[in-house]
């Protein structure tokens, strides 16, 4: 089911096209390197690779199961509606295939301590439990906005022993931690490997990030072929960074039947000013150690995001989706803090499953695009988390907190 062989490959400056590069700190560029050597050699080791895999399946639960959602398409119309179940891994959403491999290449590198920055704490929590298991020390930044809205995933990563470290600067949010877990990891890089949470930053993550992710698209594209004996006509998945959007995607992209489609946060609209919609609004930009599309000033300073899903409030996208933006593969869609809510409950209620706010984007839009399309076709939406964290987001919102206590 998985292929180890890596396509699309950035070249070696780590550019997809004119995306991505490796702009860093001169303290991190010998790391950055370092990384980067460390990944190619792991990959071409078939224990490496026996070990991960083992992980994968025996502490992780994978492969997830493709749920043919025919409730949600019947209550939709159109189109088959498929879900990819990412919300079923250990931890409850995709990160956790990015952390197992970091976390061995981490300790493959000697290195004893782990950092990373989060933002609706599941990467915090996937890099908490990878450090317990391999009995490393863990510190994760996050800004102080998130840990407020998702505190269930501030207590559990403390719980598995790990330091979560408020950040105060800016808005308080996803970027504000990145910058900050970059900044200690200058000062700390000799013994200390920064898991990265998404398919963006410096060469070579982007890279590492999509690698360890492919095992979401490798497995659905298998299992569409096994369950309705053909390929999707669309593929959907939510962006905030691009981590799940890419292990979902990538495995198709050489499949021109079929539509990749990312998802962008809108927030309280895409004219509004408020909104994480870093493709559809954005510009060339250079953010956190690589040249992408980000929302930006006229004067070149990032400007605040807004989503209701802490995961999806980040400025700017992973290089390798820019490319494919820029290259026509990818198409965009966007849907709002209310399309996500609407969605939430709908599956929910149709479904018996309630999942993360930033996958109820992606639900969102890919019953949208469903209800285009003929009864006969497929719609694939990746249903990268659970929503068990964002009971008090969701609460507040639906005015239900009082009954909630």
């Amino acid at each position: 089911m998985y292929n180890l062989d890596i396509t699309h490959a950035p070249d070696e400056g780590g550019h997809f096209g004119k995306f991505g590069g490796r702009f860093a700190a001169e303290t991190l560029m010998q790391p950055l390197k370092d990384i980067e050597e460390a990944f190619y050699e792991a990959w071409a080791d078939e224990d490496f690779h026996a070990e991960r895999l083992d992980l994968l399946k025996n502490y992780v639960g994978r492969a997830t199961p493709l749920y043919h959602a025919k409730q949600l398409t019947a209550a939709v119309g159109g189109a088959q509606i498929y879900l990819k179940r990412e919300d079923l891994t250990h931890t409850g959403a995709h990160k956790i295939n990015n952390t197992i491999g970091q976390g061995l290449l981490a300790r493959r590198m000697g290195k004893k301590r782990v950092i990373a920055e989060t933002g609706a704490g599941q990467h915090g929590v996937a890099t908490a439990t990878v450090a317990a298991m391999f009995g490393m020390q863990c510190d994760i930044y996050m800004g102080r906005e998130d840990m407020a809205r998702q505190m269930p995933n501030v207590l559990r990563m403390r719980l598995l022993g790990a330091n979560v470290i408020p950040v105060d600067s800016g808005t308080a949010t996803l970027k504000d931690a990145v910058n900050e877990a970059l900044r200690n990891w200058v000062a700390t890089c000799e013994d200390t490997f920064y898991i990265f949470g998404t398919a963006a930053g410096p060469h070579p993550y982007p890279l590492l990030v999509r690698q360890f992710h492919t095992v979401i698209g490798q497995e659905a594209r298998a299992q569409c072929l096994d369950q309705a004996g053909r390929l999707p006509d669309v593929a959907v998945a939510c962006v905030g960074g691009g981590s799940n959007a890419m292990g979902l995607l990538h495995p198709f992209r050489d499949d021109a039947s079929v539509r990749l489609v990312a998802v962008e946060a809108a927030g309280y609209g895409l004219e509004s000013g408020q909104h994480a919609a870093s493709l559809a609004k954005g510009k060339a930009g250079i953010l956190h150690g690589n040249l992408t599309f980000l929302l930006e000033d006229d004067e070149g300073q990032v400007q605040g995001t807004h989503s209701i899903s802490a995961g999806l409030d980040y400025p700017g996208v992973g290089p390798e989706l820019a490319y494919m933006f820029e290259q026509g593969r990818l198409e965009l869609d966007a849907s709002t803090d209310e399309d996500a809510m609407e969605a939430l409950q709908l599956l929910t209620r149709k479904e018996g499953i309630i999942p993360a706010l930033e996958s109820s984007h992606a639900i969102a839009a890919g019953a949208r695009i469903a209800k285009s399309m003929a009864a006969d076709q497929i719609v694939l939406i990746n249903l990268s988390g659970r929503g068990d964290k964002d009971m008090n987001t969701v609460f507040k919102h639906l005015g239900w907190v009082e009954d909630a206590s």
